[in-house]
């Protein structure tokens, strides 16, 4: 079956996306520097390096169209953050695959904030469960599919599963702020190393550390 449960769409002109990259938070300053926006900061951070402004689209995002070289080839690159809320990203996502025509789940990556890794610790992985995360639920949903790439970014667990809305959303301890800033960086790494070299090498990269 066709990636997002349809035949490919083929109005897109130009040249090929290699990559897809969504950073995953929510809108508005009251959640900035939140432990839910970092997969927003590492995206913000990857347009810096590339020199990329990110505009608003009609698929409910921001994006930016990137050209850069890799080992000595050029990589087409589209850098996205949805304007949804978390729980409706697949909003944004499934629109963007769809209308740059990216049918290949492993060209899509996601940076996220995830619960069960410790503050300063990113690790990538493919496809796999989604660990009761609402943006990548969603996401899932529009795609048809769970398979696509995700950058993980450790924000660590509340005392209980209760709190867990309250400890994604709240202002961070300045200490702990401080290795997210790191873990930003990282992911932002993680990214460029999985253009650059592949998946593998990146995950071996990164995940060892």
């Amino acid at each position: 079956m066709a990636l997002f449960g349809r035949a490919k769409r083929t109005e897109r002109r130009g040249s090929e996306f290699d990559f897809l990259i969504v950073g995953l938070g929510n809108p508005g300053t009251k959640y900035s520097r939140t432990r839910h926006n970092v997969g927003f900061e590492a995206i913000e951070l990857l347009a810096t390096r590339l020199n990329a402004t990110l505009k608003a689209g009609r698929d409910r995002a921001l994006f930016a169209e990137v050209n850069t070289t890799a080992n000595a080839q050029t990589k087409h690159l589209l850098l996205a953050m949805p304007t949804t809320f978390m729980n409706e990203s697949g909003n944004a996502v499934g629109p963007l695959a769809r209308r740059y025509a990216i049918s290949d789940p492993l060209k899509i990556i996601i940076v996220h904030d995830e619960l069960d890794l410790e503050p300063g610790v990113v690790k990538i992985k493919s496809g796999g469960g989604l660990a009761g995360h609402n943006g990548l639920a969603s996401i899932t949903q529009h795609l048809k599919t769970q398979d696509f790439l995700r950058v993980r970014i450790g924000v660590g667990k509340p005392p209980s599963k209760e709190q867990g809305g309250d400890h994604v959303l709240s202002k961070i301890p300045a200490r702990e702020r401080e290795l997210l800033d790191i873990s930003v960086q990282v992911a932002a790494d993680a990214v460029q190393l999985i253009v650059a070299e592949g998946l593998d090498a990146a995950m071996r990269n990164i995940n060892a550390r």
